[in-house]
């Protein structure tokens, strides 16, 4: 019988406490700030949506029933009205020249609006019928448009039903006046977001309690459809560690894997969409009700 050695009891406790310390050290940290509190930014408005972070951190948000865009600068902390009316715009996202776009759901458009304001309708039909009309909307690195298209009857409208057929996501290629059905299938599709190296696309479908996650190629086309998690969501956005954030009742965080990290409540009835802004884009922006909110955070945001 060959002699074996039997590690001390002392050496078996280092060992386990050396490798407890490399598992806290390999730990991610957590997503929020320390000590950090939910602030609420104003309450004077009707219904808040669609934030969309420009390039020095302000963020531009929506109240569609007063048909307004807000400005909150994040410099100094304040909000404005940016642009009143606003063709009852939803949801917002800028595009790689710092035009503002808008699912300007008063006549079932998609806008772009300058700098200087100007605008231009990006479409208003597809194939000579009206949206039901766009609700949120993403940029890929080529400039082109993903937005969805659910059905939400507004008492602005002279038409009750929807003249589409179904409710689906569409691809609008940079410089195209043509959208292209990219996914289809839905019950309502909403929120919609894409990873920055412009691979990936989540798609809610808050109908259906769903999201999914898809597959994008070098045409913009969808596939690879997989269930990302039994959660529908309003609006949607993505941080520097893959992590997806989705609302309705406050904002509830996955891991890149579907995998549930965080809740963060909101003292709110609903709330809408999400965003991070900030000049270092550190600061969760939160649109919920007559309300939006900011939490610091330590992660960041990415486009």
């Amino acid at each position: 019988m060959k002699n074996i050695r039997i590690p001390s009891l002392l050496s078996v406790f280092a060992v386990l406490a050396l490798s407890s310390c490399k598992a806290q050290l390999n730990a991610p940290k957590g997503i929020i700030a320390k000590d950090a509190q939910l602030t609420l930014i104003s309450e004077e408005y009707e219904f808040t949506e669609g934030p969309a972070v420009a390039k020095n951190g302000d963020v531009y948000f929506t109240d569609q029933p007063n048909d307004r865009i807000v400005k909150w600068d994040a410099s100094t902390n304040t909000v404005s009205d940016y642009m009143k009316p606003s063709g009852r715009s939803n949801g917002l996202y800028f595009d790689h020249d710092g035009n503002l776009l808008a699912a300007a759901d008063e006549k079932n458009e998609l806008w772009s609006i300058a700098p200087n304001k100007k605008v231009t309708v990006l479409i208003e039909d597809y194939e000579g019928k009206k949206l039901n009309g766009p609700n949120d909307l993403w940029v890929d690195l080529a400039g082109g448009i993903y937005f969805t298209d659910p059905f939400y009857k507004r008492s602005w409208w002279e038409h009750t039903e929807p003249e589409q057929t179904a409710r689906r996501v569409y691809y609008l290629p940079k410089g195209s006046t043509v959208p292209r059905i990219v996914a289809d299938g839905f019950e309502q599709p909403n929120g919609i977001i894409g990873s920055p190296d412009g691979k990936t696309l989540y798609i809610a479908d808050i109908g259906a309690k769903k999201t999914f996650v898809y597959t994008i190629d070098a045409n913009g086309n969808l596939s690879n459809k997989k269930l990302f998690t039994e959660m529908g969501s309003d609006g949607m956005t993505l941080d520097n560690r893959g992590n997806v954030y989705l609302t309705g009742k406050g904002v509830t965080v996955f891991n890149s894997k579907g995998e549930q990290i965080e809740h963060i409540n909101v003292p709110e009835n609903w709330t809408a969409n999400v965003t991070f802004g900030g000049a270092d884009q550190k600061t969760l922006f939160i649109t919920a009700m007559d309300s939006v909110y900011t939490l610091e955070m330590t992660v960041q945001g990415v486009r």
